[in-house]
């Protein structure tokens, strides 16, 4: 008699004795990430499944499962920055003389910031740039203060010289400029004997030099004495006009320097000696008055004539230079 065969009602096989059950086929669990989940094993995840350098996932997160914390960013010094700045704008005001004043208020303050900002947080860069930026600054502008305060005494206290010839040379001496090529008034092109040379107060005329009057200034005093080894004494024959309108009057305040050929300068303050008919020089004089003298200068005897005269017919005025012959 036939069965009909039923293939469900085939009998359950078990394994054979000391073989193991085959696991039956899973489909794989999917992560957060999508990526396969496999049973069996221990799970990795991103690039540490194949032997990445480091402890965190591609999600950024370490093995625990904790989130990384980024490397915090280096904090700026701002004060610091604010002084630099500050720095760099007071020393270029500090370099103009007309804006000196802002250049004197802004590097000290460049300098407190830098200081006080050494004690914050951050970057200490900027804050020794505009620590030495405003010292410098300050430096600079100190010395450029005093050359503004010199240059504007000497425009205030100096006087312009000018000269007028004796009417029968002024030919003569207009060619002799041309040639030497200088202005007159020089060391190199001298003004001659006889020019009158004239300041804001006072009008000064040398009428005559002698290169050797020893004899005449030791007849003059005893107490004059002897000149050096290889020197003689000079006289100088000047007459002064009071030209100013001072109340009270001035005294005669020029000066007179010789000049050797090798640009040295005597002025006979070290010898004190007393001239023929010596210029007086403690007369107080009225706007109009005149007075006339002379004056005794040591000088080299050697290459006399080859000196000039450095004259200021006033304290305040400039020095201009006169021919000795």
């Amino acid at each position: 008699m036939s069965q009909n065969f039923d293939p469900n009602s085939r009998p359950s096989q078990s394994p054979a004795q000391g073989q193991s059950q085959a696991p039956q086929s899973q489909e794989p669990a999917m992560q957060a990430n999508g990526q396969p989940q496999y049973g069996g094993g221990p799970q990795y995840s991103g690039a540490d499944a194949y032997g990445g350098a480091d402890a965190y996932g591609v999600n950024g997160q370490q093995a625990g499962g904790n989130f990384a914390q980024p490397p915090k960013k280096r904090q700026k010094n701002v004060m610091g920055i604010v002084a630099f700045i500050i720095a760099i704008v007071g020393f270029i005001f500090g370099c103009i003389p007309g804006a000196l004043i802002m250049g004197w208020i802004l590097l000290p303050i460049a300098f407190l910031l830098a200081i006080i900002s050494f004690f914050l947080k951050g970057g200490k860069g900027f804050s020794i740039s505009a620590l030495i930026l405003s010292v410098v600054g300050t430096i600079v502008a100190i010395l450029v203060f005093f050359f503004v305060v010199a240059s504007s005494v000497d425009d205030a206290f100096s006087d312009d010289v000018s000269a007028e010839a004796p009417a029968e040379e002024v030919v003569d001496e207009a060619g002799d400029a041309e040639e030497a090529g200088a202005e007159e008034g020089t060391r190199e092109n001298p003004y001659a004997v006889g020019t009158k040379i004239s300041s804001e107060n006072w009008d000064m005329t040398i009428t005559n030099v002698t290169l050797d009057a020893t004899d005449e200034v030791l007849a003059e005093s005893e107490l004059n004495e002897t000149p050096d080894s290889g020197n003689q004494y000079m006289m100088i024959d000047v007459e002064m006009t009071y030209t100013g309108d001072a109340p009270d009057g001035e005294m005669p305040m020029a000066t007179f320097e010789y000049v050797s050929a090798g640009g040295n300068t005597f002025d006979g303050l070290d010898d004190m000696v007393v001239a023929p008919n010596a210029l007086d020089t403690l007369e107080n004089m009225y706007n109009g008055a005149s007075t006339s003298g002379s004056i005794a200068i040591q000088i080299p005897s050697e290459d006399a004539e080859a000196g000039v005269l450095a004259v200021n017919p006033d304290m305040l005025a400039d020095k201009v230079y006169v021919a000795v012959k």
